[in-house]
């Protein structure tokens, strides 16, 4: 099974400006393939009912693929190339050739999915010219990587072109036996990390179908975003929220504003800068983290199948459309409402946690299904009947069973029921609800008797983001 590594890497100051040299040859090449292929597509173009006899049609060229620009590349190598706006010199014989061939590829898929789109069809957007502070990673092939020594906490490798040996801190061992594939050299906002593509021999492949989901072996997870709730489960539990940028948001406005105060250019400004970086660094190392240990706790359960809502993340956080009346003037739309509700659905980041826990699931022989959340928390889970009609109703109290019924648990339990196939047709009919066939009555012993342990429902502790003495003071 393939496995991904991250470790800090701690290079000295001769190789930290030969890496930074790398990269900055490599933001080079990747916005002159880009530029060219831009050209290309401008250039390359008509109307539909152009005709050659009146417009001028352009003289066509050929599409520059990976191929054809990757051919670029032991031509340029021959001598130094000269930036046109800051006029320096780039020697590109001093990258590893197959670090050149990656950013070729990197262009080819970006703009591949602008014209085409990916395997699914979805178009992406207009790719971007990169930054010093968009492009940080370079890829480095498995064959000009040599593991030189391995100590107790240090391992120490060499990188072709590269002079000396890079130092980098093991806070992780490595597994026995594995195959080295490529690795990744990032330049953070607090220094440099190496993540290590490797092939593990004894953790084998995973094949999701291999396992039949069943009631037993199911849970289903519900999306709350409720308070100082994240996630509420089939199984009476209710995972905490972190809120990592709401903990850190004024904090991290402050250092915005100070640094927004000073001069471009000045030393105040890049260091506040640096500043910003780290606040915004603490914060994704937080929600990164607290997704990883509620992953390992849902794997810990024992369950094989994970049952989640199929979220579209992008439309839940978007702005409102802008509302207009006869004289063009703009009318209340409720975006100052919503404006809190997008910052808390991109705070949770539920698309990387689904993402991590199908990653931990898949290592411990479980599957992620992700279904269709349609009318799963309104339904009530053992009888046809819609009771969560408005979103402001947390609980319902059934005077015929003596329950009580947590709004968010019962719309785990109806995920549930979905990713197993036994919930109800549902169709509108006449502008109303209307149940056309129905299951609910196979399931309902075992929803009652879930529902009945959900009278104290277990909450653990969140884990907070640390606060240094230096983070509570003023910046």
């Amino acid at each position: 099974m393939l496995l991904n590594y991250q470790y800090r890497v701690y290079p000295n100051t001769n190789q930290k400006l030969e890496l930074n040299y790398w990269l900055r040859i490599c933001q080079y090449w990747y916005n002159k393939q880009l530029g060219d292929r831009f050209d290309w597509w401008e250039n390359n173009r008509n109307n539909i009912n152009a005709c050659p006899l009146i417009c001028p049609l352009p003289q066509l060229r050929d599409n520059p693929s990976y191929y054809s620009q990757k051919k670029q590349l032991p031509s340029i190598k021959e001598d130094l190339i000269k930036v046109f706006h800051s006029g320096e010199l780039l020697d590109f014989s001093r990258v590893p050739s197959q670090t050149l061939q990656d950013v070729c590829k990197r262009v080819d898929l970006a703009f591949g999915r602008f014209i085409k789109g990916d395997s699914n069809g979805n178009r992406s957007g207009k790719p971007r010219f990169k930054n010093a502070a968009r492009y940080r990673t370079m890829r480095i092939d498995g064959q000009t990587i040599t593991i030189e020594q391995v100590e107790k906490n240090w391992l120490f490798v060499s990188f072709s072109k590269l002079e000396g040996w890079v130092k980098v801190r093991l806070h992780r061992p490595l597994p026995e036996g594995f195959t080295l594939k490529n690795a990744l050299l990032t330049r953070k906002a607090d220094g440099w990390y190496l993540t290590i593509c490797l092939e593990d021999p004894n953790v084998p492949e995973f094949t999701p179908d291999e396992i039949v989901p069943t009631w037993e072996n199911t849970i289903g997870l519900d999306a709350v975003l409720h308070e100082d709730d994240y996630l509420a489960t089939s199984e009476n539990t209710k995972l905490p929220a972190l809120k990592s940028f709401r903990k850190l948001e004024k904090l991290l406005a402050k250092v915005s504003r100070r640094k927004s105060a000073k001069n471009k250019g000045s030393r105040a400004r890049r260091k506040l800068a640096k500043r910003e970086a780290r606040e915004h660094q603490r914060i994704a190392r937080a929600r990164k983290d607290h997704a990883f240990k509620t992953a390992h706790s849902l794997v810990r359960t024992g369950k094989k199948v994970f049952v989640h809502e199929d979220l579209n993340l992008k439309a839940l956080s978007k702005r409102n459309k802008p509302k207009q009346d006869e004289d063009g003037k703009y009318l209340p739309n409720g975006q100052s409402a919503k404006s809190g509700l997008n910052k808390s659905w991109n705070d949770a980041a539920f698309g990387s946690f689904f993402k991590i826990l199908e990653y931990i699931a898949g290592k411990a022989g479980a599957r992620k299904i992700a279904v269709k959340p349609a009318y799963t928390s309104q339904l009530l889970a053992y009888r046809d009947e819609f009771v969560f009609t408005d979103c402001s109703i947390r609980e319902y109290w059934d005077e015929y069973e003596s329950l009580l019924v947590d709004r968010d648990v019962n719309a785990a339990v109806n995920i549930k029921r979905v990713g197993l196939g036994l919930f109800p047709t549902i169709k509108r009919r006449s502008g109303n609800l209307v149940v056309t066939q129905s299951t609910t009555h196979s399931t309902a012993k075992e929803v009652l008797v879930v529902l009945r342990n959900a009278r104290s429902l277990h909450r653990p502790q969140a884990v907070g983001v640390s606060s240094s003495p230096s983070q509570k003071r003023a910046a």
